[in-house]
C-alpha cells in the first residue's frame, strides 16, 4: 500500500520542535552581503560562572571570598586568569574579556530570557538573538541560518522555551535544535544526528515524485520556495556531512574533549564551515562515569547537588572549568588555524556570575550563589581586539568599578561585530523595535 504524502512531511518536521522545516527556513530575502560573511558561535555557561575563579581573580581578597585558586599569567602582559584555565591563558591574545557585565536579576530563567533578548526588560515576544541574526543575516547556503546545540533543562531554562522560537519574527527564524536530553548528545558513543536522515523504505525516485507533487500543490503557497529549500536540505549531502563528526580525525575530537561541550564546539566549527550563521551551544561539560545525571546546569554551583564548587565533580569547578578551558581554547586555535576566526565571533558568557562570599549549600558543602551585579564574559574573533580587558570590578568582584556593560550594550556589540546595525528596525512599520537599544563597546572592536 502506498504511503500518503504526510509521511514525507513528518520527515520534514523531524527534530524541529513541532515546526515544519519549510516554516523554519522561511525568511525575508537576504540583504546585499559583504564579500566575507560573519558567523557566530554563542556559548552559554548556563547557571552562571564564578567570575572570581575564572576571568577576574582577586588574590588579595579575604580567604572566605577569594577561594582556593591562584591567578596565573597569560600570553598578554598584565592579564591574569584563574589557574584552572591554562590553555585559554596561552591564547589570551585571541580574545577579549569584559569584567564589568551587570544587571540586577538573580533568577535563572528570567536572567536567561534577558540575555537571549539582549534586554533587561524583555517583552514576551522579543525575538532572541539568534532570530534577529537569522532575519537580518540569513545563511546564503542550503543550511539552517541558526542551530541550537543541547537543549536547556531544569528550572533555569527560559519559560515556554522562548529561545527555541523566533519571537515576534515568527517561526521561520527559530533555531534547528540538536540534543534534547542528557543521552542525546554528540559525546554519546554511537550517537548520530538523525534530523536529515530519510526513510529507507522510500526510494529516491519515489521521493522525487512526492517532491514534484508538493510543488504542484503549493504553487500559490508563500511557503513554496522555502519548502523547496527544505527538500534540498534533506536530500543534499553537504549539510549531512557537516553534522557527521566521524569525518573528523580522532586526534581532533580528542583535542576538543570527548564530552558534550567539546564535541558540540567541534560541530559548531563544522557548521561555520558549512555556512550556518549562528550556532548556540549550551556549555554542559557532562559527568564522570560514576555520577548519576541530575542536570545540565553545570555552572550553577551552590553546592546543593552535594558537590562543592571547588570539588572535582560535574557541578564543581575542578571538573567543569578545565573541560571548558580545553574545548574553548581548541575552538579558538582551530578557527584561527583554518583562517575562520577573523570572520567568526565567539561568545562565552552566562546569565550572571556568583557571589564573592563562599556559602554552604544544601549538602553542607561550599558554593557560591547567584550574583548579577558584576560578572565577566569573553569575546573573540570577527574584529574583536584580542588581549583586551574591558571594565573593572571592585576589590572583591562584587560591584562594577569602571565601565559597566549592560545587556543592551553587550548585545549591540555582538551585532556590530557581525555587521548588523543595532538600530536596524525589525517591525513591519520600519520605525519600532530596533535590533538593540544598546551602544556598542567600541573599545572592544578593532
Amino acid at each position: 500500500m502506498r504511503r500518503p504524502l504526510p509521511t514525507r512531511r513528518d520527515l520534514v518536521r523531524a527534530g524541529l520542535l513541532g515546526l515544519s522545516l519549510p516554516q523554519f527556513l522561511r525568511a525575508d530575502e537576504a540583504r546585499p552581503r559583504a564579500r566575507r560573511e560573519k558567523h557566530c558561535i554563542f556559548i552559554f555557561q548556563y547557571g552562571g560562572l564564578s567570575q572570581l575563579d575564572s576571568w577576574d581573580p582577586k588574590p588579595n581578597a579575604p580567604a572566605e571570598l577569594r577561594g582556593p585558586y591562584k591567578p596565573i599569567a597569560t600570553k598578554v602582559p598584565g592579564f591574569r586568569v584563574g589557574e584552572l584555565m591554562p590553555q585559554l591563558a596561552r591564547v589570551a591574545d585571541k580574545f577579549a574579556v569584559i569584567r564589568s557585565m551587570t544587571h540586577t536579576m538573580a533568577l535563572h530563567h528570567t536572567a536567561n530570557e534577558m540575555l537571549l533578548a539582549g534586554n533587561r526588560k524583555p517583552a514576551a515576544d522579543d525575538p532572541p538573538f539568534g532570530a534577529v541574526v537569522s532575519k537580518l543575516k540569513p545563511s546564503a547556503a542550503s543550511v539552517p541560518s541558526t542551530v541550537w546545540l543541547q537543549k536547556f533543562g531544569g528550572g533555569a531554562m527560559p519559560r515556554d522555551n522562548t529561545y527555541l522560537t523566533g519571537g515576534a519574527l515568527g517561526p521561520a527564524h527559530a533555531p534547528l535544535l540538536i540534543g534534547t536530553g542528557h543521552t542525546d548528545n554528540l559525546a554519546t558513543p554511537g550517537y548520530r544526528v538523525k534530523v536529515f536522515e530519510s526513510d529507507d523504505t522510500v526510494s529516491a525516485e519515489r521521493a522525487a515524485g512526492r517532491r514534484e507533487l508538493v510543488y504542484k500543490l503549493d504553487a500559490n503557497n508563500p511557503l513554496a520556495p522555502h519548502r523547496a529549500r527544505a527538500f534540498d536540505l534533506l536530500s543534499g549531502t553537504g549539510v549531512k556531512r557537516a553534522f557527521d563528526l566521524d569525518q573528523e580525525p580522532a586526534k581532533v575530537r580528542d583535542r576538543y574533549g570527548r564530552n558534550p561541550l567539546g564535541q558540540n564546539l567541534l560541530l559548531a566549527r563544522r557548521l561555520v564551515e558549512a555556512g550556518v550563521r549562528l550556532t548556540s551551544v549550551v556549555a554542559w561539560t557532562g559527568m564522570k562515569p560514576t555520577e548519576k545525571f541530575l542536570s545540565i546546569e553545570t555552572w550553577d554551583m551552590h553546592g546543593n547537588a552535594g558537590i562543592g564548587i571547588f570539588e572535582n565533580g560535574w557541578n564543581g569547578l575542578g571538573f567543569a572549568l578545565p573541560r571548558c578551558d580545553q574545548a574553548v581554547s581548541a575552538l579558538l586555535e582551530d578557527l584561527s588555524d583554518r583562517g575562520l576566526l577573523d570572520d567568526t565571533l565567539v561568545v562565552l558568557v552566562g546569565e550572571f556570575g556568583r557571589t564573592p562570599r563562599i556559602s554552604k549549600g544544601g549538602g553542607g558543602v561550599n558554593g557560591r550563589d547567584h550574583w548579577p551585579n558584576c560578572y565577566s564574559g569573553m569575546l573573540a574573533g570577527a574584529g574583536v581586539r584580542g588581549g583586551a580587558v574591558y571594565g573593572a570590578s571592585d576589590a572583591t568582584a562584587a560591584y562594577v568599578k569602571d565601565d559597566p556593560v549592560s545587556l543592551e550594550d553587550f548585545t549591540a556589540t555582538l551585532y556590530t561585530a557581525l555587521g548588523i546595525d543595532p538600530a536596524t528596525r525589525l517591525s513591519p512599520d520600519g520605525f519600532t523595535r530596533p535590533a538593540s537599544t544598546g551602544v556598542p563597546v567600541g573599545a572592544l572592536l578593532g
